[in-house]
């Protein structure tokens, strides 16, 4: 996926990175993992979209990509 391709929100937290207004996450996979687990779990989130997080949290969970 490609910074163009994604949601408002993404692209200006992408570009405050980039420019250094906010920090890198160095270990960005645990940190969307952490992320998606907490969306996946919250009872105020619709359904769909909390499988839709679980899902796609573990698989990163079990992809080849590792945070160093």
């Amino acid at each position: 996926m490609k910074y163009f391709e994604c949601g408002e929100r993404v692209r200006m937290a992408y570009s405050q990175i980039g420019s250094g207004d906010i920090g890198f996450i160095p270990q960005a996979i645990a940190a969307a993992v952490r992320a998606l687990d907490a969306i996946a779990e919250d009872p105020r989130v619709p359904e769909d979209l909390k499988e839709r997080a679980a899902l796609a949290a573990a698989n990163l969970l079990m992809s080849d990509h590792q945070d160093d």
